[in-house]
């Protein structure tokens, strides 16, 4: 067919089918009206604004969290503090409050809804990678001396907070809680220990090989489940008015706990023992779906029997079997995913939650945030620090040790968001606790650094007087970690 003919038919073919849809649209109009139109077109039009504007924040957020993040690392920071100070930034509390235009343009009251249910997504899943992350190796053979310092750093803190709630109840705590509720809550607040912001650190600093790194993230690891527990009883107690409902809601909780660690714990490690020695049953790419469906399961489990969603994804993370390759491939695609999309979303959301402009010029309520602040790390750092001298560590390694056990960081904010979903807590308090776990994350890094300095500075005058000694035994910077009591960290 020569190329004129070509052109012809197809003039004539498109030609005619436009026409022909032309004429079915103008016989409908006259047929059917235009009724309805104008209501529809509404519907999509809201969805799509609100689809825009999503698409809009969230490269405005991922970018400056990236930005934010980068900087803070340059002033030996973890990372994660700059990506919640940017969830605070882009919040009521300063864009909010500096430009009200802009912060309702880029953060309009629609997107709250979507964003919350990425942020509570992206939680799970990252729950999920602190479980299967807590390497519970690093307990054993350090049983005594971990158990004592840990439980000793929870303790404390927890007494502190009963008593702080005592004086706060009657102008903290929502009108409609009660007072177990508020003040269990208020002292697991006081006692969170943030495991993965102190791994960052440890890591960052080259201390998780020393015996100093190694039991900090040992207590760090009892801790967390301790407090996780302890934040499970807060939940079922604050569902149920009855000593009967948290009675069923924690029997649940344990016959989860039970199968979970007794019959999927060891059907997942046959599973893959059975995968080594023959062809795998699941391929490759099919544990990443399967890895994502069972998170979800999990989490929903845990979120019907009453307590949180967290829940079930942290433990699912814990009885994974480790050493596989296809489930380590799989947790760092999921990484990739949760850390740098979701985990971000969870800091706006927990930033558009938190408002300093609540304290106002309130003499009574900004001088209850240092209260809170000063006596959770007192408290926190003074119990770890005291325990440790007790147990023949040296006042410097005990003095880093206490400061370790002091971050709080991502793992806080996440409690926080729990009892402000709960109701448990009032927004104003939520600021202050956010203010608090800034604040004992922060001072984390810069403490250490003058705790190996001082310790430095005495070694030096040491070695002034012993020249013999030297540089002996010096395993990162200051901290000497051949003082630390070898037969309670074998066991």
């Amino acid at each position: 067919m020569s190329r004129g003919r070509q052109i012809l038919l197809y003039v004539l073919v498109v030609g005619l089918s436009v026409a022909l849809i032309l004429a079915g649209l103008w016989s409908g109009v006259r047929h059917y009206g235009g009724h309805g139109t104008h209501t529809t077109g509404g519907v999509r039009t809201t969805a799509a604004d609100t689809f825009a504007h999503l698409l809009l924040a969230l490269p405005v957020v991922l970018l400056l969290c990236h930005l934010m993040s980068r900087l803070f690392q340059r002033m030996a920071q973890p990372g994660v503090i700059g990506e919640i100070c940017v969830g605070i930034l882009l919040g009521p509390s300063l864009l909010g409050l500096s430009w009200p235009t802009g912060y309702h343009w880029l953060l309009p009251e629609s997107l709250n809804g979507s964003i919350n249910v990425l942020a509570q997504l992206g939680l799970i899943f990252f729950m999920f990678l602190v479980g299967y992350e807590l390497d519970l190796r690093q307990v054993r053979g350090r049983g005594r001396i971990v158990l004592m310092i840990s439980h000793v750093g929870i303790a404390v803190p927890m007494l502190s907070g009963v008593l702080l709630a005592l004086v706060g109840y009657s102008s903290l705590a929502p009108h409609d809680v009660g007072f177990v509720p508020f003040a269990l809550f208020f002292a697991v607040s006081m006692s969170i220990t943030a495991f993965p912001v102190l791994a960052r650190i440890l890591i960052d600093r080259r201390m998780e090989r020393t015996r100093l790194g190694a039991l900090a993230l040992a207590c760090a690891a009892v801790g967390d489940v301790t407090a996780w527990c302890l934040l499970t009883v807060v939940v079922a107690t604050t569902g149920h008015s009855s000593g009967f409902g948290v009675a069923r809601t924690l029997l649940s909780t344990l016959v989860f706990s039970a199968v979970m660690w007794g019959v999927i714990r060891p059907a997942l490690a046959r599973l893959e023992g059975a995968g080594r020695e023959q062809p795998r049953r699941l391929s490759d790419a099919a544990v990443l779906p399967a890895l994502l469906a069972a998170i979800m399961l999990a989490a929903l489990a845990t979120d019907r029997i009453g307590i949180h969603a967290i829940f079930g994804a942290f433990l699912l993370g814990v009885i994974v079997p480790r050493g596989s390759v296809t489930v380590e491939v799989a947790s760092a695609r999921m990484r990739d995913l949760t850390v740098t999309l979701l985990l971000p979303l969870f800091f706006v959301y927990s930033g558009l939650r938190t408002e300093f402009g609540l304290f106002g010029s309130d003499p009574r309520l900004w001088s209850w945030c240092l209260t809170i602040t000063a006596v959770a790390v007192i408290g926190k750092w003074g119990s770890t620090v005291a325990a440790a001298r007790g147990l023949g560590i040296p006042g410097g390694e005990a003095l880093a040790l206490g400061t370790l056990m002091n971050c709080r960081g991502l793992t806080e904010l996440i409690v926080l968001n729990v009892g402000l979903d709960l109701k448990v807590i009032t927004p104003t308090l939520f600021t202050m606790f956010v203010t608090m776990a800034l604040v004992s994350t922060v001072m984390t890094s810069p403490v250490l650094t003058l705790i190996d300095r001082l310790a430095n500075s005495r070694r030096n005058r040491k070695d002034d007087n012993d020249p013999q000694r030297g540089d002996r035994g010096r395993r990162h910077g200051g901290l000497d970690d051949r003082h630390l009591p070898e037969a309670d960290l074998q066991g």
